[in-house]
Protein backbone atom coordinates (compact mmCIF):
# COMPACT_ATOMS: atom_id res chain seq x y z
CA UNK A 1 0.00 0.00 0.00
CA UNK A 2 0.94 3.38 -0.18
CA UNK A 3 1.13 3.96 3.52
CA UNK A 4 3.92 1.04 3.42
CA UNK A 5 5.74 2.56 0.68
CA UNK A 6 5.64 6.61 2.24
CA UNK A 7 7.56 4.43 5.55
CA UNK A 8 10.36 3.22 3.51
CA UNK A 9 12.99 5.50 3.16
CA UNK A 10 14.80 3.79 0.46
CA UNK A 11 11.46 3.19 -1.64
CA UNK A 12 10.90 6.78 -1.34
CA UNK A 13 13.73 7.99 -2.19
CA UNK A 14 13.73 5.74 -5.33
CA UNK A 15 10.02 6.11 -6.28
CA UNK A 16 10.55 9.86 -6.12
CA UNK A 17 14.08 10.01 -8.09
CA UNK A 18 12.53 7.77 -10.79
CA UNK A 19 9.47 10.19 -11.11
CA UNK A 20 11.58 13.01 -11.51
CA UNK A 21 14.01 10.83 -14.00
CA UNK A 22 10.93 10.01 -16.54
CA UNK A 23 9.45 13.59 -16.76
CA UNK A 24 13.02 14.72 -16.77
CA UNK A 25 14.18 12.22 -19.54
CA UNK A 26 10.92 12.59 -21.33
CA UNK A 27 9.55 9.22 -21.27
CA UNK A 28 5.65 10.41 -20.95
CA UNK A 29 3.78 9.67 -23.58
CA UNK A 30 2.15 13.33 -23.57
CA UNK A 31 2.49 16.04 -26.11
CA UNK A 32 4.86 18.94 -26.10
CA UNK A 33 6.92 20.07 -22.96
CA UNK A 34 4.07 19.87 -20.44
CA UNK A 35 6.23 20.05 -17.33
CA UNK A 36 7.36 23.45 -17.60
CA UNK A 37 8.02 25.91 -14.75
CA UNK A 38 6.01 28.76 -15.43
CA UNK A 39 3.23 29.54 -16.89
CA UNK A 40 2.28 31.81 -19.71
CA UNK A 41 -1.56 32.73 -19.06
CA UNK A 42 -4.35 31.86 -16.50
CA UNK A 43 -5.76 29.57 -19.56
CA UNK A 44 -2.82 27.66 -19.88
CA UNK A 45 -2.72 27.00 -16.23
CA UNK A 46 -6.18 25.65 -16.17
CA UNK A 47 -5.49 23.61 -19.20
CA UNK A 48 -2.14 22.12 -16.79
CA UNK A 49 -3.83 22.00 -13.80
CA UNK A 50 -3.24 18.15 -13.45
CA UNK A 51 0.70 18.82 -14.16
CA UNK A 52 0.48 20.90 -11.24
CA UNK A 53 -0.88 18.94 -9.18
CA UNK A 54 1.84 16.06 -10.11
CA UNK A 55 4.69 18.41 -9.47
CA UNK A 56 2.73 19.41 -6.19
CA UNK A 57 2.48 15.56 -5.06
CA UNK A 58 6.40 14.95 -6.26
CA UNK A 59 7.57 18.21 -4.24
CA UNK A 60 6.18 16.51 -0.58
CA UNK A 61 6.36 12.84 -1.67
CA UNK A 62 9.63 12.33 1.08
CA UNK A 63 10.54 9.84 3.32
CA UNK A 64 7.78 9.46 6.52
CA UNK A 65 5.33 11.90 4.68
CA UNK A 66 1.74 11.11 5.95
CA UNK A 67 -0.70 10.58 3.20
CA UNK A 68 -2.42 12.97 4.44
CA UNK A 69 -0.46 15.40 3.54
CA UNK A 70 -0.72 14.40 -0.04
CA UNK A 71 -4.58 13.87 0.46
CA UNK A 72 -4.58 17.82 1.49
CA UNK A 73 -2.11 18.85 -1.35
CA UNK A 74 -4.80 17.25 -4.03
CA UNK A 75 -7.91 18.75 -2.02
CA UNK A 76 -6.49 21.83 -2.05
CA UNK A 77 -6.00 22.42 -5.83
CA UNK A 78 -8.63 20.87 -6.46
CA UNK A 79 -10.74 23.91 -4.23
CA UNK A 80 -8.59 26.44 -6.22
CA UNK A 81 -8.95 25.67 -9.16
CA UNK A 82 -12.02 23.73 -9.71
CA UNK A 83 -14.75 24.29 -7.36
CA UNK A 84 -13.91 28.13 -6.44
CA UNK A 85 -13.72 28.92 -10.24
CA UNK A 86 -17.26 27.10 -11.29
CA UNK A 87 -19.63 30.21 -11.19
CA UNK A 88 -22.80 27.13 -11.72
CA UNK A 89 -23.66 23.58 -11.38
CA UNK A 90 -22.46 22.82 -15.15
CA UNK A 91 -19.39 24.69 -15.18
CA UNK A 92 -18.23 22.91 -12.26
CA UNK A 93 -19.70 19.53 -13.98
CA UNK A 94 -17.57 20.71 -16.85
CA UNK A 95 -14.36 21.93 -15.16
CA UNK A 96 -14.39 18.75 -12.42
CA UNK A 97 -14.53 16.33 -15.68
CA UNK A 98 -12.22 18.12 -17.87
CA UNK A 99 -9.81 18.01 -15.14
CA UNK A 100 -10.44 13.80 -14.26
CA UNK A 101 -10.19 12.82 -17.36
CA UNK A 102 -6.23 14.45 -18.07
CA UNK A 103 -5.38 13.40 -15.07
CA UNK A 104 -6.38 9.88 -15.23
CA UNK A 105 -4.32 10.19 -19.27
CA UNK A 106 -1.34 12.07 -17.55
CA UNK A 107 -1.66 8.94 -14.38
CA UNK A 108 -1.67 6.16 -17.11
CA UNK A 109 1.27 7.67 -18.71
CA UNK A 110 3.28 7.85 -15.87
CA UNK A 111 2.16 4.68 -14.99
CA UNK A 112 3.42 3.11 -18.54
CA UNK A 113 6.62 5.00 -18.14
CA UNK A 114 7.50 3.86 -15.22
CA UNK A 115 6.51 0.10 -15.66
CA UNK A 116 8.46 0.64 -18.78
CA UNK A 117 11.88 2.21 -18.04
CA UNK A 118 11.90 1.50 -14.00
CA UNK A 119 9.65 -1.65 -13.55
CA UNK A 120 12.49 -2.53 -10.61
CA UNK A 121 11.63 0.08 -8.32
CA UNK A 122 8.00 0.81 -9.56
CA UNK A 123 7.15 -2.89 -9.08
Amino acid sequence: TMRTVLTSNSKVTVLRSDLHAVIDQGFLDVPGNLFQKKFRSPEELQSDIELKCLNDLMSLLAPSTDIRVLLNCVSSNLQAFIIQPSRSKEEFRKLASDFQLRWNFLLSAVSKAMTLNYADSFG
